[in-house]
């Protein structure tokens, strides 16, 4: 049975994976007294141990060093936490990855501004919330005929899950956002009111109101930046008392140089407009029958010139073994792309099953260029991948987009897909 010292900081819903986790387990942790972030973990005997620095951190009675929150939480955990058999355990895995790469960002970008600890962005929030109600509407699915998301008893899915939906059901899921999720409603009141949960997390108060953006608290845990604001506003009755042409003229000198920074952060930008609207083509692929109305109704539409398609073949399929390892690469590489989605398209699918897996995919983007090598931010995953770009009139390559389109079919050297996602 595993036994260790927990070091986080308190009410950290990472860490309340692990302790929730060790009750069910019987696993004995104890948790750092007096932890103080940004202290204990930059100390010299805590970085000894954990070089990043990150919490929570778990050091057995072995002295075995375990950070990375799901990893510490596996740890502790026993059989029936982690999946009883092979099609359980990967199950288990699948809503662990599920709750960290598609419900934590986007639950932190939602709660995280009504707590002071994020600045506030509308169109960040706008996207945050419909990812949200994605996931849940795939959760209220799942636990149409279900008690658990995996098997007849809880396990480190649930608690993943729970614990990255709690902020959510705190802060901002008011009833009027929540009733439209009754059977996730009904797994996480079963969950949080399981004795195990209970004694970690206490008891929950679901949200009444929607809280919004405290900007009082934010400039309170930002004093750095109301400085910065009190500077730049003092900096203009200063410059007329000096009134020196010199500096009047260095401004005008400086100006055109700013739509060069325009361009580089923008490579679309001196594109000319496409005949094509790119927003058009994706809710029709989202909304429509995708062979019977979407893939005519690109056909009917596309732009050849305004837009170029590209095939990707994943350079290392050989190292690939578990398909839930697959999803996540592909997962990962969707999520930093985040910047791209007003000038791409992309259909990315994991083919194959556990030892013979494959991943491809394909990408539309505006221009004729390859779009990742237009910025290093989103060249990060690209160069695990080889490109070939495709000719609009070229039969061969026309069936070829229509097969990532559908995201089924007879792929050419693959095996069935198994799993895909869209990007767009």
């Amino acid at each position: 049975m595993a036994s260790g010292t927990l070091y986080t900081y308190k009410d950290s819903f990472r860490a309340f994976k692990t302790l929730i986790a060790a009750e069910y387990s019987g696993a004995k942790v104890n948790v750092f007294p007096n932890f103080e972030f940004g202290k204990t973990n930059k100390s010299p005997e805590f970085l000894k141990k954990f070089p990043l620095g990150k919490v929570p951190a778990f050091e057995d009675k072995d002295g075995n060093c375990i950070y990375e929150s799901n990893a510490i939480a596996q740890y502790v955990s026993n059989e029936t936490l982690l999946g009883t058999n092979t099609l359980d355990a990967c199950l288990v895995q699948q809503y662990i990855n599920f709750a960290d790469n598609e419900i934590l960002p986007s639950a932190c970008a939602w709660t995280f501004p009504t707590l002071g600890l994020r600045q506030f962005n509308k169109q960040e929030h706008e996207k945050a919330v419909a990812h949200i109600k994605k996931c849940l509407e795939l959760l209220n699915n799942a636990l149409l005929t279900r008690t658990f998301l995996v098997g007849e008893r809880v396990t480190l899915a649930d608690i993943s899950v729970c614990c990255n939906l709690l902020l959510l059901y705190k802060q901002v899921l008011d009833p009027a956002t929540r009733s439209q999720y009754g059977n996730v409603n009904r797994w996480f009141l079963t969950c949080i009111n399981q004795p195990q949960f209970k004694k970690v997390i206490g008891d929950v108060t679901l949200c009444v109101k929607a809280a919004t953006f405290d900007a009082k608290k934010f400039e309170e845990l930002n004093p750095k930046q109301g400085k910065k604001g009190k500077e730049k506003a003092k900096e203009p009755k200063q410059e007329p008392k000096k009134a020196e042409p010199k500096a009047k003229a260095e401004p005008a000198e400086k100006a055109p140089e700013k739509p060069k920074e325009e361009k580089k952060k923008d490579p679309f930008a001196d594109l000319p407009p496409p005949t094509m609207v790119f927003d058009e083509w994706k809710k029709k692929y989202r909304n429509t029958d995708t062979e019977k109305e979407a893939i005519p109704w690109f056909w009917q539409n596309i732009d050849k010139q305004g837009y170029s398609a590209w095939i990707a073949e994943y350079n290392y399929n050989d190292e690939l073994k578990k398909i839930f390892m697959a999803c996540n690469l592909v997962s990962g590489m969707l999520q930093r792309l985040d910047k791209l989605h007003k000038n791409a398209f992309g259909s990315m699918c994991v083919f194959g099953k556990d030892g013979n897996i494959m991943i491809g995919g394909l990408w539309i983007f505006r221009g004729q260029e390859l779009a990742f090598s237009l910025n290093e931010d989103w060249n990060i995953d690209a160069g695990s991948y080889s490109f070939r770009k495709l000719d609009w009139d070229n039969e061969e390559d026309k069936k070829m987009i229509n097969l990532y389109f559908k995201q089924d079919g007879d792929f050419p050297g693959k095996p069935p897909v198994n799993q895909a996602k869209f990007f767009g």
